[in-house]
Formats: structure tokens, C-alpha cells, sequence
């Protein structure tokens, strides 16, 4: 029986979520005897609470290789990437590479593959923004076009492939996210993250912001904040090693004037869930925040003018206000949580089996197909 080498790359936080995904399912099944599954560590987020808490928490093997990249530009952190992914590559020989999502890791180990021969199976494909600007949208799309095999967690993702011409080797499997968001359920009745925050259910806002768009712009972050420390509410601000830095490198800014905030390290994977499901509202720029807020139906406002779950746009709690103060604070301030409206079924909780069997077929495949040829 043919047994064939896979190697997931990964390197930052919503990535280390969906490798969860595909490692459980892989050693609760009997797919484990196809496939050797490796795991690659870019080091994109390299923090304890951004990397290390969430192999511990939702029990992930350890990395069988750590680049260490760290912090960099994009250039430079890419191709740093890129360097120790061939390495690697040219002595371990993958049969097939895993990349997921749209960080500086996915694009970095696509195009490494690609030039080594390697195929590519994109987990989160076809999600777009249409704002090319984005660092993000440029790792997505340039991630797809030289992927060998699609998985998309919506039917919009399938038709945005179908019009940029992509249609082979494309599946519709549903959100990967969601694998783990239901496996983690019976782990969110504990309060202690609560009660070491002083919190109270339904009593706070939940804030996360690490986009370059948000986080480039001192007066529109500034902005954000004036506008929290101004209304009625409470709010507890996950602050991204990123967003850390770039405050502290603003002239005359000071934590200690906003009395209404509370600022924090991030928190890993349950301890955010516990956060987001107990939130009278979450405000965020962050895609898989997004999701989640939906899944528990939590009011989301997004701090940016466009999403990739265009899904979500049909959401009634879902609020685009991009830099706006004034649709901020109107979102902030609109009413609360009524009956959730299906507009979107992220799938059944099977799609890391879906994607495994679907990946283990085409091995297969071409594996017979190499095998008639000689």
C-alpha cells in the first residue's frame, strides 16, 4: 500500500486553528495509514500567546521543523521563509503540501512547492475582498492560481475560482474552522477568564485589530480608541504583538488615559472563545473573528470597508464601518442580539475528513498514473 509524505505549512495564529483541524481528524481515523503527516513551523508568529499556547491547547504535534522567521517586511520575511522551506523540501521530498489560509506562510509555501514540483492543496481557497492592496488578498489570489488543489469553505469561493478560470481539481467542503469551533463547545462553560478580567456575561466589548490598514495609521487607530473610551461600555482590548508595538511607538500616547479599556496580551484559542461567546458585542478586523461572532451570534462590527465572508454581509448584527467614527459609534450603540437568521451553513463539521479523503484520492490517482507510465 502506498503511504505518501504531506507537509502542512504553518506559521500564524488562525493557521495553528485549522492545523488542529486536519491533525485530530487524521489520528481519529484510519487515514493516518496513507498518509505521513509533517508539520512545518514558519515562525510568522513566533509569541508564546501567538504560537505556543495553541499547540498546547488544542493538541497539535510538536513542529517537526521551526524556521524561526520572527518579525520582518513582507519581502524579507518571505523569502527568508521561502529559503528554509526548500531546504527542507529538497532533503524530506513531500509527496503533496498543505498550505492554509492567506498569510506571508501561505504564499511563501506555495510558491517554494511549485518551483520544486510539488503539488499544493489550498485549504480556505477562493475567499476574496477585491482589494488588491491587501497583503492578504495578494497572498490569496497568488496562492490559488499555482494550486493544484482547491478547497473552499463557500459557494462564493467556488464561483470566485470559476471566473478567474480555475475549475479543476475545486470542492466545496465547507469551513475548517468550524471543525474545531464545535469540538471546542463543551470546553466554554469555564469563567475564569472572566472573573481574572472582571468581566460579567453580555456586560462588555470585545476588541481585536491587526490589519495593516488599521494598525499603519496612528490617527484612525486613535480614533477607534477615543471612540470606546467615549460611549457607555466596557471593553477589553486583545492587543496583537503588532498593534503593541505600533502604540507604543506613537508620540505622546498613553495607555493609562483610557480608563474604560482594559488592554491585554492575546489569549489562546478557548479562553478567546470563552471571550467572544460571552461579549455583548465584538469589534475586529479579523476574518476568522468575523465567523465566529456569527457562530455564536454575537453583533460584529468590522473595522475595515469590505470582507471575504461575503456571507456574512447578510447577516442583520454585521456592521462594515471601516474608519468611520460616526458608523462606529452608531453600530456601538444599535440594539442587540435577536434570532439568529440562517444565512450561511459553514458546513457539518466533517470538512478536515473531507479535504484528507479528498487529498488521499488524488494521490492515489496520480500515484497509478506514474506507476502505468513506467
Amino acid at each position: 500500500m502506498d503511504r505518501f509524505r504531506i507537509f502542512s505549512i504553518t506559521g500564524a495564529r488562525p493557521q495553528f486553528i485549522k492545523l488542529a483541524a486536519i491533525t485530530r481528524q487524521l489520528y481519529c481515523s484510519e487515514l493516518h495509514k496513507k498518509i505521513e503527516h509533517r508539520i512545518l513551523h514558519t515562525g510568522q508568529h513566533y509569541d508564546c500567546e501567538m504560537s505556543e499556547i495553541f499547540f498546547q491547547q488544542l493538541k497539535i504535534p510538536r513542529p517537526d521543523y521551526n524556521l524561526g522567521v520572527g518579525s520582518h517586511s513582507p519581502a524579507k520575511q518571505i523569502g527568508l521563509m521561502m529559503s528554509g522551506i526548500e531546504k527542507i523540501f529538497v532533503k524530506e521530498k513531500p509527496d503533496l503540501v498543505i498550505v492554509y489560509g492567506d498569510t506571508n506562510s501561505t504564499l511563501a509555501g506555495a510558491i517554494t512547492s511549485v518551483h520544486l514540483g510539488i503539488p499544493v492543496a489550498h485549504v480556505e481557497a477562493g475567499l476574496r475582498s477585491f482589494r488588491m492592496d491587501m497583503p492578504e488578498e495578494i497572498n490569496r489570489v497568488l496562492s490559488d492560481r499555482i494550486s493544484t488543489l482547491l478547497f473552499c469553505p463557500t459557494k462564493t469561493a467556488v464561483k470566485n475560482l470559476k471566473k478567474e478560470g480555475i475549475t479543476e481539481n475545486v470542492w466545496m467542503v465547507g469551513d475548517i474552522m468550524y471543525d474545531i469551533f464545535l469540538h471546542a463547545q463543551k470546553y466554554l462553560n469555564n469563567t475564569e477568564i472572566l472573573n481574572n478580567y472582571n468581566l460579567s456575561p453580555k456586560n462588555y466589548l470585545l476588541l481585536t485589530i491587526h490589519r495593516k490598514e488599521n494598525t499603519d495609521d496612528p490617527r484612525s487607530l486613535i480614533r477607534v480608541l477615543d471612540v470606546l473610551e467615549q460611549s457607555e461600555e466596557k471593553t477589553i482590548f486583545l492587543l496583537h504583538p503588532r498593534t503593541e508595538k505600533f502604540l507604543k511607538g506613537v508620540r505622546q500616547f498613553r495607555f493609562e488615559r483610557y480608563r474604560k479599556l482594559m488592554f491585554s496580551k492575546p489569549v489562546g484559542y478557548i479562553d478567546m472563545l470563552i471571550l467572544e461567546k460571552n461579549a455583548k458585542k465584538i469589534i475586529t478586523d479579523s476574518g476568522g473573528v468575523q465567523k465566529e461572532a456569527f457562530w455564536f451570534n454575537v453583533p460584529c462590527i468590522v473595522l475595515r470597508e469590505e470582507t471575504e465572508w461575503k456571507e456574512l454581509l447578510f447577516w442583520r448584527h454585521f456592521h462594515l464601518v471601516g474608519n468611520n467614527v460616526v458608523r462606529l459609534q452608531n453600530s456601538i450603540k444599535s440594539a442587540c442580539r435577536i434570532n439568529k437568521q440562517k444565512t450561511w451553513t459553514p458546513g457539518k463539521g466533517n470538512t478536515s475528513l473531507l479535504i484528507l479523503e479528498k487529498i488521499t484520492r488524488w494521490l492515489c490517482w496520480k500515484s497509478s498514473c506514474t506507476k502505468g507510465l513506467e
